[in-house]
């Protein structure tokens, strides 16, 4: 399975914080990482957004359908993560664009076995892969992405 973890653009200070939009550099930001999935990402892939404003506007130019899941609105806990997107168990890949700390949370249990904070870049992409259902010993990081490693 693969599972692909977006955190959302550059945002806004302010509350409330479901209502925080992109700024100008964010919009931008989410225009070039969209840009760089539309190339990379599978057609049958599943995309799961956060209700947060930012989060929908970080998915937006990605053109895709998509859902939104409540249970990925910012402090969500990394199993709830792992349940929306069916870890390990879905038969096709999964992007979800989310929130810090969670999101580095999620990589940190999947990639070393145990929760820590890891830090997850503004707008960055982790895409992280496991060849065998069920073996934690094939999961792998694939990718990091951040849009500023992407030349346009």
């Amino acid at each position: 399975m693969d599972l692909i973890l977006w955190r959302h653009a550059e945002a806004e200070d302010g509350t409330p914080d479901l209502a925080r939009p992109l700024t100008a550099k964010g919009h931008k930001q989410a225009r070039r990482m969209a840009d760089w999935l539309a190339s990379q990402l599978p057609e049958g892939c599943k995309i799961l957004v956060s209700p947060a404003l930012r989060t929908l506007q970080t998915i937006e130019p990605l053109g895709r359908k998509f859902k939104v899941v409540n249970a990925l609105a910012p402090e969500a806990t990394p199993a709830a993560v792992l349940q929306a997107a069916n870890w390990p168990n879905s038969k096709e890949p999964v992007l979800v664009v989310g929130h810090q700390n969670t999101l580095g949370q999620v990589a940190a249990l999947l990639l070393c076995g145990q929760p820590q904070s890891w830090e997850v870049k503004k707008n960055s992409v982790w895409w992280i892969v496991q060849r065998e259902p069920k073996d934690a010993d094939s999961i792998y990081l694939k990718a990091v992405m951040t849009s500023d490693l992407i030349v346009k």
